[in-house]
């Protein structure tokens, strides 16, 4: 029988380098299909279900439900059921930015090498570059649901030439040795966001992210353009004179109060049990790392106003009368919001930083509606793209959607950050206001209370009103609270007299 083939945990888009392995579909000894999921893994964008490249007899799970697996590291190994077409000749499936996507380096463990392959340097490293470029064409339509590939033949290509007996985990794990230009081919897995010819491997990726090296900056000196680990070397030896070696400071003791009693599982500060210890993960770990950064780089402000929204609640209650299909009010209030950006689109806005610190204002054509969901994994912001063409209806569909789509895991990562202004509606958790924190890099986020029966001066007299509360986050760098101000007066005062606004509903 064939040597078993693994399958790589391929890139999940974005430029995330790793995902928690959530649950298996299959099992060891289970005979599984070209396109059969094989496991279900949670990124910080959202979950994937991966399916497998390979048809044959699983042979190995190479990881356990709730283990966090690196890019490029080995995720199932697959024993081809014979040598016809779907089995052996089942070709690696691309990535979701269609790439070929991870699979068996070419290696002693590829049971289709060619023997003596190795001989030639020059000729291994062009057929491998050849057959990269082939497994892009080809595909098997299917590497990651909800992402979709290039092809969806169904059908493999037998790839990659044998070039060397060293494991790929053995090359991969060891940073400092040197890679020959062969070696360097077979670790090619993933693209840079962006920049469709510098393909890399996760481990060059990861190099040149712990040294801060922009890629977008490096030439390629591999084939057709390809950024090796010894292209970042020379960027760091070009950029930052030679560094003395590092000392290890010395471990600085910790608090007292830091030190748990394993024994008895009580926390020495406050002297009381443990009961229970929760990684910060998956989408928890990205939406804690999201919020500091906007608080330790946004300067933000916050502007207030209640709001009469009876005329609102009324024109709903009118529509459902006539029979007819009414929007909820969060596309509503999303309609107004779109109007209002359009009139005072410095809130429209991102603040870039140039590496010599200088800033820029980036302005957009166009709006990309962020909303926050409430999810059983944390919260999420899908955005409505092109919202500022879309009716009250049209948002209201949208919304929907987008709101189904976050909670069952399912929506991609440019569904999810690809916001330019963010609306939040917290008034369904029953409570009036919020100081939100601005969703980095937007500049601006809109909260928006509960609607409850206040009194209110209405001509003079007063009267029992349906009142809402308008809460503005703004970055302080792009307007001032006179911008901020109008916005929100603009979208205030469209609540209290919609009909000036919703023409087309």
């Amino acid at each position: 029988m064939s040597e078993p083939r693994v399958f790589l945990l391929p890139d999940l888009g974005e430029g995330l380098t790793e995902a928690e392995l959530v649950a298996w579909h299959v099992s060891v000894g289970d005979e599984i299909a070209v396109d059969q999921p094989i496991a279900e893994v949670e990124t910080a964008k959202s979950a994937v279900e991966v399916p497998s490249p390979y048809a044959g007899i699983v042979a190995v799970l190479h990881g356990k439900p709730g283990e966090t697996l690196d890019v490029g590291k080995p995720l199932i190994s697959v024993t081809p059921l014979g040598t016809g077409v779907g089995a052996d000749d089942a070709a690696p499936a691309p990535s979701p930015d269609g790439n070929a996507a991870s699979s068996m380096p070419s290696g002693s463990g590829r049971p289709d090498a060619t023997p003596g392959a190795a001989s030639s340097a020059p000729a291994a490293s062009a057929a491998a570059a050849e057959t990269y470029r082939e497994e892009e064409k080809a595909g098997s339509g299917n590497v990651l649901i909800g992402y979709g590939t290039p092809g969806g033949h169904g059908q493999a290509r037998r790839t990659r030439a044998r070039k060397s007996s060293v494991a790929v985990d053995e090359r991969t794990e060891s940073a400092s040795a040197e890679l020959s230009k062969e070696d360097e081919l077979a670790l090619l897995r993933t693209r840079v966001p962006g920049k469709l010819g510098a393909v890399i491997s996760p481990l060059v990726r990861r190099m040149a992210r712990e040294h801060g090296v922009d890629l977008g900056d490096i030439s390629g000196s591999g084939d057709s353009g390809l950024i090796m680990r010894r292209d970042v070397e020379a960027a760091l030896r070009t950029t930052s004179p030679a560094a003395a070696p590092e000392i290890e400071p010395a471990e600085t003791p910790k608090p007292s109060w830091l030190e748990t009693d394993e024994k008895q599982g009580r926390d020495a500060r406050t002297g009381l049990p443990i009961s229970a210890r929760t990684p910060v993960r998956g989408v928890r770990k990205a939406v804690a790392a999201n919020m500091a950064r906007s608080r330790s780089e946004i300067p933000e402000a916050t502007v207030w106003v209640d709001v009469d929204a009876t005329a609102l609640m009324q024109l709903r209650e009118g529509l459902k009368a006539t029979g007819a299909e009414v929007p909820g009010l969060l596309a509503f209030i999303a309609r107004f919001v779109t109007a209002g950006l359009k009139k005072y689109p410095e809130l429209n806005t991102r603040i870039e930083t140039a590496d010599d610190g200088s800033q820029e204002i980036v302005a957009f054509d166009g709006i990309n509606l962020g909303f926050a969901a409430q999810t059983d994994r944390g919260l999420v912001v899908p955005s409505v793209r092109g919202a500022e063409k879309l009716s009250a209806r049209e948002l209201d569909a949208e919304i929907r959607r987008l709101t189904q789509v976050a909670r069952d895991g399912k929506a991609t990562p440019a569904e999810l950050g690809s916001g330019t202004f963010t609306l939040n509606n917290y008034g369904v958790f029953g409570v009036d206001g919020s100081a939100a924190i601005i969703n980095h890099p937007e500049v601006g986020i809109l909260g928006v209370g509960r609607i409850i029966d206040k009194p209110w001066v209405v001509n003079g007299e007063l009267a029992v009103r349906k009142v809402t509360e308008l809460t503005l986050t703004f970055d302080h760098r792009v307007c001032d609270g006179g911008t901020a101000g109008g916005f929100l007066r603009f979208v205030a005062d469209a609540i209290e007299n919609p009909t000036s606004l919703l023409a087309d509903i």
